[in-house]
């Protein structure tokens, strides 16, 4: 369609009006579809038609005679039948399907009228177009005649030819030789079918004698086979006439059963293979040979029936010719030849084509026909022939029609049919002469997209008559388009090569002929280039675990909606999803492959795609796992004592076998287990096994690689080994000596498979090594010895060696060890102990000399006990303990010691029978250490603005206690917590402890250590809050009245007797243990006002104090305190093997139990 522009578009005309000065009288090619996008009167084109031969199968209902056009008006359609009209609408039996020339033939038991070639021709007012011809059969069904045969009788050894006669039918045609029991006649070089269907015999025997030979002929484009009657062959031996009476056939050379004479000529029709044949008779059976003369042998050419048939292909070059066959067996030989030449059915070498053409410019209309024989071409026009059509300016040259002058009226459809014997053809030409101003069909305002650096294509399809000019321009400007990376094609499309950003924009595209102009636009977006920035990688990965492959990608952002991101393994899509059960799914662009297998294993391809563009990435996985297992384990080279075993190692998988590990499974001593044998190397597939005798082996192979061990091959056959003496002795001799006159001798016995035969035994040989001695010999079934009656500790010589039935094994090794070992008869002398500091001593002796040993030096053993503790002047023998000292040594280190504490040691040598004698006992004392943690710490008392603590002094004090350090901060929960206050409590006695002005209503932390000299102990620590003042009043009230204060007398009196009760039946030798003690002492000290609020004890020993100071100095003078708590715990306690006291306490801690008991019942509740 024409359209208005503004100022620019109409420069744009006049520029190029100029072309157009002396328009062209070329004619153009032009689809015909291209008619139906305006209201052009159009010649008919025939679309759809039936195929060159309709068959009517029985089993089918109807059947269609199609024939389908277009054009413009919209064609009708008339029909010949063997060339003489015929309308299928009179035929009230024939169905015809409206505006359209199909009709359909019903299969109602009369088709045979409806045989015949039919044709087709639709036509409307331009012209008429000619369909192929389209024959319609109606199949005969084809049968055998039915008839009878007398048995065919044939001498042994002659010639003999079955014949078939199959009934004519619809080919193709396929012949079966098959008995009643459908069972197929075999076929060799001696018996086969030919071409023809009929079965030769070179010559026949006495198998041959049958009554069942049938003849099928299968007919598959009918669905129809038939059978010949059976027929009878009886083959009479051939009489001997040697004196045995033995059948003797006379041999014969060969001669041809088909073809006959000595030449022949066959057609080879182009496109189809030709079968030549050659058959022959004689005895022994002949072979045959062909041969192309000129060229030699044809190898290119396929043999079929044993090499009696050549199939000349009807697609290769140069198979015309002259061929032989020769027929031969030892006594001759016979030959046929044949000549070949080659027909093909009509070929259009150039065909005529439709064609638009302006009024007043030649048509020409070429048909070019190549075929053999020459075909021969007719032309019609809208299905009359040329002859008997007058036309003034249409001119015909052999092959050539060529209209003059040409004008709307020499508009028409032309046939052009080539025939010969082997096929016809048709093609139709439609002739359209007119004039028409240009018609886009490319719709207008279309948009594209494309990306900087690539190319792109917009379109501008344009109709016309004659053929307009397109031009293309931007935004409206006057000037064209041009430069390098612009090309305007043919058909009207302008490419861009090499997009760049400033491309974008409006484009306009103008058609112009003499008949007008037209013009559209379309619009031009230039995007970012879509691109692969985090490629998947390559990745190796172990089968039945999880893969991930990622692939991050940039792209224009308008393409949001648009974008796609495909996965491809080895070329084909992965359609990942989300479900449980799938193995892929996506997830922000990685690839996740849930339990890898071998199946998973290949070139992964990440394809990132816009409307635009793409871009695409690709990445091998690599699937590892254990080898395959070895194939064909087989054994070779079999000898008494050794077999080669081969393999063929199974799939590695992705990861190189390093290593083949041989098993074997013995059927006598451990059935069913398979042990290891030896390893090769991984580039191995063989090894010779070393074998013991008398065993019944198995073997089989695994392979390993870095990823383990895979599956075992299946076992190899049993491999039985004679019997053999021993190939070696027993190892891993012991010589030990339990009494001091005895010497056991024990060995590692010879595994039962390393027996080599029945009847082992152990030749025991000894000697003693410091004397001239005899070798004493003894021979035993077990693996032990003792020799009795030895001197104790001396040295032998000893020798084991193995026999069975068989003889001796080899020359055994010497060994050497001692007679029994008796104890140490000296002590050490010369102890010493210097003190290191408050836990550890060193202590030195002098060694005991080697003859009082009188055995293998195990080395020295100290062992000490505790004293007392130096803070009381009472002995008592405290637990005692050990250290050993292995080796030749004179020193050794003792740690673990109670500070402050006397000590008692002794120092003794240890050989293997035992310990010696101990050296003189040497006290020692250790220094001075820092106390331990004291055990009860609560508060006493609580205050609106003080608190009274109080606690018991450290069970062990590690010296003499020096005093107390106390601090104490404000936390009240919060981030900040007040200043370090700390107190130094001078005086050692001290067990409580009054602290005043504090804050009413606030929360402390309270941390207490206990001194001696050499330092502080470990801290104890609570926490506490003092009260409000009216809560503080009740307190105070209710602690003065009279029935309060007697019902704490009465708890406390309870209290006094379950304690008695209890110490008491600990005294008459019940246990308690440690950590029940420090279980009841805190129960009984700790119980304050309120255990939620104002008696909140710290577990935590070493949580410090915020802000706290290591300072010790600095403290706060220490107050006297009227309350204490007498110290508990003695150095003096007794204790069971288990550790747990015997009686609490001694009588001097009695009077320490009952303050305690004391200070419990007078705290407050």
């Amino acid at each position: 369609m024409t359209q208005q522009r503004g100022s620019g578009f109409v420069a744009l005309l006049t520029a190029v009006n100029c072309f157009f000065a002396f328009p062209s009288a070329a004619a153009m090619d032009i689809p015909l579809e291209v008619l139906t996008h305006a209201n052009i009167e159009q010649l008919p084109t025939i679309t759809a038609q039936s195929p060159g031969a309709v068959i009517a199968l029985p089993p089918e209902e109807s059947f269609a005679v199609t024939c389908e056009a277009k054009g413009n008006p919209e064609p009708e359609f008339r029909w010949t039948k063997n060339g003489q009209e015929f309308d299928p609408s009179l035929d009230p039996l024939l169905r015809k399907e409206e505006n359209s020339g199909t009709f359909v033939i019903p299969n109602n038991g009369n088709l045979t009228e409806y045989q015949g070639t039919y044709r087709c021709f639709a036509f409307n007012k331009l012209g008429t177009a000619v369909s192929q011809e389209i024959g319609f059969m109606v199949p005969k069904i084809p049968k055998f005649p039915k008839e009878g045969f007398d048995p065919f009788k044939v001498d042994e050894g002659q010639p003999f030819i079955l014949k078939c006669d199959p009934p004519k039918g619809i080919p193709p045609l396929q012949i079966y030789w098959m008995t009643m029991y459908l069972q197929h006649i075999e076929q060799d070089d001696r018996v086969s079918m030919g071409l023809n269907g009929d079965l030769y015999f070179s010559h026949v025997e006495e198998k041959d004698s049958r009554r069942d030979y049938c003849c099928f002929a299968a007919f598959p484009k009918i669905r129809t086979i038939v059978q010949k009657s059976a027929m009878s062959v009886v083959v009479s031996p051939r009489k001997s006439e040697s004196p045995d009476g033995a059948n003797s056939i006379l041999q014969r050379k060969p001669s041809l059963l088909t073809p006959p004479g000595v030449r022949s000529e066959a057609v080879l029709v182009k496109g189809e293979d030709l079968k030549l044949e050659c058959i022959a008779e004689g005895i022994p059976t002949p072979k045959v040979e062909w041969e192309k003369m000129g060229h030699g042998r044809p190898e290119k050419f396929r043999l079929e029936n044993h090499g009696k048939v050549l199939v000349v292909p009807g697609d290769e070059q140069d198979v015309g010719g002259k061929y032989m066959c020769k027929a031969k067996n030892p006594l001759g030989e016979v030959v046929h030849y044949f000549t070949v030449t080659v027909e093909e059915p009509p070929e259009f070498l150039v065909e005529p084509q439709s064609q638009l053409s302006m009024i007043g410019a030649d048509v020409v209309i070429k048909c070019s026909v190549s075929g053999s024989p020459q075909p021969v071409t007719t032309w019609s026009v809208n299905g009359v022939p040329l002859q008997e059509t007058l036309s003034a300016n249409r001119k015909i040259f052999d092959d050539t029609i060529i209209i003059q002058n040409g004008q709307p009226s020499d508009s028409a459809v032309y046939q052009c049919e080539a025939s010969n014997k082997h096929g016809k053809i048709l093609t139709n030409a439609n002739i359209m002469i007119m004039n028409l101003y240009p018609i886009i069909l490319t719709s207008d305002g279309q948009e594209y997209s494309a990306v900087e650096d690539q190319g792109v294509m917009m379109h501008c399809k344009v109709f016309s008559s004659p053929p307009s000019t397109i031009f293309w321009s931007k935004d409206d400007s006057s000037e064209l388009v041009t430069g390098p990376r612009f090309t305007v094609h043919d058909n009207g499309s302008l490419e861009i090569h090499t997009i760049e950003k400033g491309d974008t924009g409006q484009y306009t595209c103008l058609a112009k002929n003499l008949e007008g102009t037209s013009a559209i636009d379309a619009m031009l977006y230039v995007k970012d280039p879509t691109k692969i920035v985090a490629p998947p990688q390559d990745q190796s990965i172990l089968i039945g675990t999880d893969a991930q492959l990622s692939c991050l990608v940039e792209f224009d952002e308008s393409f949001r909606g648009d974008f796609e991101l495909l996965w491809q393994k080895d070329d084909e899509e992965i359609s990942p999803n989300n479900t449980e059960h799938s193995r892929y799914f996506l997830e922000e662009g990685v690839l996740h492959i849930v339990n890898v297998s071998h199946r998973d294993q290949g070139e992964y391809r990440c394809v990132a795609k816009t409307p635009v563009d793409s871009d695409a990435a690709s990445a091998r996985l690599i699937v590892l796992d254990v080898p395959d297992a070895p194939q064909s384990v087989v054994l070779s080279e079999r000898k008494n004592r050794s077999v080669k075993l081969r393999w063929v190692p199974g799939e590695d998988h992705n990861s190189s076998i390093t290593e083949f590990v041989i098993e074997f499974e013995e059927n006598k001593w451990q059935p069913g287990s398979w042990r290891d044998l030896q390893r090769v190397p991984g580039n191995h597939n063989s090894a010779v096994l070393d074998l013991h005798g008398h065993v019944g082996y198995r073997f089989r192979v695994y392979a390993v690689n870095a990823v383990g061990a895979g599956p075992p091959s299946k076992p190899t056959e049993r491999y039985l080994t004679p019997p053999a003496a021993p190939d070696k002795n027993p190892e891993n001799i012991k010589i030990e000596g339990h009494l001091p006159h005895e010497m056991d001798i024990n060995w590692e016995p010879l595994s039962p498979i390393e027996h080599n035969g029945p009847g082992l035994e152990y030749k025991v040989s000894y000697r003693r090594q410091d004397v001239e001695d005899e070798w004493k010999e003894h021979t035993v079934k077990r693996h032990s010895f003792v020799v009795r009656n030895t001197p104790t500790f001396v040295p032998y010589e000893i020798k084991i060696q193995a026999k069975n039935h068989q003889g001796w094994g080899p020359e055994p090794k010497m060994v050497t060890g001692y007679s029994g070992e008796d104890f140490p008869s000296a002590a050490p002398d010369d102890v010493a102990v210097e003190v290191m500091n408050s836990s550890m001593v060193n202590v030195t002796w002098k060694q005991v000399p080697k003859d009082k040993l009188h055995g293998h030096l195990g080395g020295y053993r100290v062992n000490w006990w505790r004293m007392r503790s130096l803070l009381h002047s009472k002995q008592s023998q405290g637990e005692r303990h050990t250290a050993a000292f292995p080796g030749s040594r004179s020193h050794g280190t003792v740690s673990g010691l109670v500070p402050f504490s006397e000590y008692s040691l002794i120092v003794m040598s240890f050989n293997g029978r035992g310990n010696g004698p101990g050296s003189k006992a040497v006290n020692f004392k250790t220094l001075e250490g820092v106390p331990e943690k004291i055990p009860v710490f609560r508060v006493a008392d609580v205050q609106k603005r003080s608190i009274s603590l109080a606690w018991t002094p450290p069970l062990e004090p590690n010296g003499i206690l020096t005093g107390y350090l106390l601090e104490y901060q404000l936390i009240n929960d919060t981030e900040e917590a007040g200043p370090l206050q700390r107190v130094n409590i001078s005086k050692p006695d001290t067990t409580r402890w009054h602290l005043r002005d504090l804050e009413p209503l606030s929360k402390y932390r309270f941390q207490l250590r206990s001194c001696t000299s050499m330092g502080c102990g470990s801290i104890v620590s609570l926490e506490s809050t003092t009260l409000e003042t009216s809560l503080a009043s009740v307190h105070t009230g209710i602690s003065s009245q009279g029935w309060f204060i007697g019902l704490m007398s009465a708890i406390a009196l309870l209290t006094l007797v379950v304690l008695i009760a209890c110490f008491v039946n600990r005294n008459k030798g019940g246990k308690y243990s440690v950590k029940e003690k420090e279980d009841l002492h805190p129960d009984v000290e700790s119980q304050g006002i309120n255990d939620d609020t104002f008696c909140e004890y710290s577990d935590n020993d070493e949580k410090p104090l915020k802000g706290s100071q290591h300072s010790l100095s600095g403290g706060l003078k220490a107050e006297d305190s009227g309350d204490s708590l007498v110290d508990y715990g003695d150095d003096d306690a007794q204790f069971n093997e288990d550790g747990s006291f015997i009686g609490e306490y001694a009588a001097k801690k009695e009077k320490r139990a009952s303050a305690e008991i004391k200070a419990t019942a007078q705290t407050p509740a």
